[in-house]
């Protein structure tokens, strides 16, 4: 179904040249983004050992291999009109990074929203060694290693016979196991559904629980502490949910009976606008941390500073005769 979706798009207004130079310049300044950020958050030992970036720093490393892999191949695609290898196994890969990456990011986002309300409100739950392990690395490590485990074998493994053809007339290759089965909706409710829900209900959650928290104990200091956590969850929340629900609620609604044409449009620009959670993803998380921020300005601050120096000392300097 998704692949008479995706090869609408040119009767949809939605060209292949606007789709090829929006996904280069945005995939370009994203990576560069990415690594920016990723920069700082490492090369930082408060801001590498703070728990609530480590979600933030795998999530960032698994957009640059979206954008390096996936992105890219579609590039090619658009440019060419053509895969940018015609071998199965490069299908199948391809497929395996597309779905595999963004669903994984999806749900480690998902736990994100969970686990921020640890931190926030729980801290006690992870005073010790022991404690942070269980309770905040572990859960990563498990969501990674399913996400790896399942992907591979509903890829490579599905035992039954898959169809490319989708996928070399440009559109959407979608693997047997999910055509019209069991495990297409409950992928699709487990892996699409779920998580969006997840997001929705712990961010606005988390809202009402600072507010109530503030106004209840009027701890000042406590609230300028969790703030920095609370606008960076609230804004990537926003991302995800303002480019993914599109895309979720009409892949819902055409599964439970909402006719193909009356979602064919609207699903090629769904399509085209999901990459953007990637795209958008570094420079929301950039604008979000205020000590990155502050590195910037301080950045910016010095070099003006030395231009503004170098300035005034040739307006000083005296002229010299021979």
């Amino acid at each position: 179904m998704e692949e008479s979706f995706t090869s609408s798009s040119s009767s949809s207004g939605l060209s292949s040249s606007i789709t090829y130079v929006t996904y280069m310049i945005f995939d370009i300044l994203s990576i560069l983004c990415s690594l920016f950020v990723l920069y700082y958050l490492l090369s930082d030992r408060a801001l590498r050992r703070a728990l609530n970036n480590h979600i933030i720093i795998v999530l960032l490393f698994l957009g640059i291999t979206y954008e390096l892999t996936a992105i890219s191949w579609d590039l090619y695609y658009l440019r060419n009109g053509i895969p940018w290898i015609e071998s199965p196994i490069f299908y199948l890969f391809s497929f395996f990074l597309d779905y595999g990456l963004y669903v994984t990011q999806i749900v480690l986002f998902a736990w994100a929203t969970i686990e921020r309300h640890i931190l926030i409100f729980h801290n006690q739950w992870i005073t010790t060694k022991k404690q942070r392990f269980y309770v905040h690395y572990l859960p990563i490590i498990i969501i990674l290693i399913y996400c790896l485990i399942y992907f591979s074998l509903i890829t490579f493994a599905p035992f039954c016979e898959d169809s490319f053809e989708p996928y070399i007339t440009g559109g959407v290759f979608i693997p047997c196991v999910f055509m019209r089965t069991i495990l297409g909706t409950l992928d699709l409710l487990i892996h699409q559904v779920i998580p969006t829900i997840i997001i929705v209900i712990f961010s606005v959650g988390l809202i009402i629980r600072v507010l109530w928290q503030k106004r209840k104990r009027n701890q000042l200091l406590q609230w300028r502490k969790h703030r920095k956590m609370t606008i960076q969850l609230l804004s990537i929340s926003i991302l995800y949910l303002t480019f993914n629900s599109p895309w979720t609620i009409l892949i819902f609604a055409s599964q439970y009976g909402l006719s193909e044409d009356i979602v064919a449009i609207p699903m090629v620009y769904a399509v085209y606008f999901r990459s953007y959670v990637l795209f958008l993803f570094p420079f929301v998380c950039c604008g979000s941390l205020s000590e990155l921020r502050g590195k910037v300005k301080k950045v910016f601050y010095r070099r003006q500073r030395n231009q503004i120096g170098a300035i005034e000392s040739l307006k000083i300097a005296p002229t010299t005769h021979k």
